[in-house]
């Protein structure tokens, strides 16, 4: 019975750790499984300011137990000093460590914000080995939709949805962009997260050095498909990527200025496609809000604009022939309404919107009312066996 008891206890006492091992077997933390050097870079960068902040936070954690034991009431051997006030080696130590790694932390972030910058070309594919001379960077043209992903590569003349493929030891450079809504363009075995903004352009350069799979998404909340917006990261040999751009040129479809405008309807769980062929600037066009026929894109207003100079000053305003920001209308649907400007109808009713029960509160005709600053006036609370709360003016009942 003792012995089968123990075994009950050791049994129990090791069920956490159990647990935690079980619950972290389902992890895949691809941030400190880097595919591509830049990724490898930024891994390296999180688990350096981590080892640092480490120094303090275990000597503290270490020392909280330590004093505790030392200076129990139990213990007979615990020094008391009433008369102690300063320790100049103390104050040195306390003041003295988190001021190195302060230091240490803003040496790091200073020298790594300037070389990670992704506006920045790459000098190097991987430790040791730098970009050889002349070679010219894969381009790809990312738009963000709701809720996925096209991929335009406008010298391979192709492009994918919810696909991107690169080769591998190549550099890429990526052109960003969205559609309606801001998302963060996130590849985490590549680099880091990227803003997709509409109408302007961002950019990542990468370099993947290992073929694989893995996938990315948007970090960035954008509504019911947010979860869905997926793509595939696929690194290849660059035989197997020139295969794969013939595949696609062979069996794709083409991208046009219609097909475009049907893909940026809000769609979920679209399935990978791809395209053959791709209208020439199509992706300017998306950056400039001048897909749709007719419509005039911001850089030929704003050449336009700087152009006529004098005259009428409100002609010469720049970006007098395009319509503010708020009022332009997204691709597909119409413009939002927000809910204050909505029909009553549209509206419905409830406690939101209903009339307070009267008395109410004065609102903000007497914005010094003692009823404003005593909520229990709009809404009594009933506590059993206790005087119901009032206003000044309300008559006192007891609770029931």
């Amino acid at each position: 019975m003792l012995r089968t008891g123990s075994n009950t206890i050791r049994t129990a006492a090791r069920l956490p750790v159990i647990t935690a091992l079980a619950l972290l077997g389902g992890c895949n933390m691809v941030v400190l499984n880097p595919g591509g050097d830049i990724a490898a870079q930024q891994r390296d960068l999180i688990l350096f300011s981590t080892a640092v902040m480490l120094l303090i936070i275990v000597p503290v954690m270490v020392l909280t137990v330590v004093f505790a034991r030392k200076y129990r009431r139990g213990n007979a051997n615990k020094t008391y000093d009433p008369g102690f006030d300063h320790s100049t080696t103390l104050e040195l130590i306390i003041w003295a460590c988190p001021l190195l790694i302060i230091i240490a932390l803003s040496a790091v972030t200073w020298t790594s914000t300037h070389l990670l910058d992704p506006f920045r070309p790459l000098e190097r594919i991987a430790p040791g080995r730098p970009v050889p001379a002349g070679t010219k960077p894969l381009e790809v043209q990312v738009v963000a939709l709701d809720w996925k992903w096209l991929f335009i590569y406008p010298d391979k003349g192709i492009a994918t949805v919810n696909e991107l493929a690169v080769p591998v030891d190549v550099p890429v450079h990526f052109s960003i962009t969205s559609t309606d809504q801001f998302n963060t363009f996130y590849a985490p075995t590549l680099a880091g997260m990227i803003y997709a903004m509409p109408t302007m352009r961002s950019e990542l350069n990468a370099v993947l050095n290992r073929p694989g799979e893995s996938e990315g998404y948007s970090g960035n909340y954008t509504g019911r498909g947010y979860s869905d917006m997926r793509f595939k990261l696929i690194g290849k040999t660059k035989e197997d990527f020139d295969r794969w751009v013939a595949s696609v040129k062979a069996g794709g479809g083409s991208l046009q200025t219609a097909s475009y405008l049907s893909l940026a309807k809000p769609s979920e769980k679209v399935p990978v496609m791809r395209f053959g062929a791709v209208e020439r600037g199509l992706f300017d066009r998306v950056v400039n809000g001048c897909v749709e026929p007719d419509k005039p894109c911001m850089k030929d207003v704003m050449a336009r604009d700087m152009a006529r100079g004098g005259g009428n000053p409100k002609d010469a305003r720049m970006g007098a022939g395009m319509p503010p920001g708020r009022d332009t209308a997204p691709i597909a649907g119409g413009k939002p309404v927000p809910a204050l400007e909505k029909a009553p109808q549209d509206k419905g009713s409830g406690p939101n919107v209903t009339k307070p029960a009267e008395p109410g509160a004065p609102g903000r005709a007497k914005p010094g009312d003692q009823r404003n600053r005593n909520m229990s006036a709009v809404s009594p609370l009933t506590v059993p066996g206790a005087p119901a709360p009032r206003g000044p003016d309300l008559p006192r009942t007891e609770a029931r």
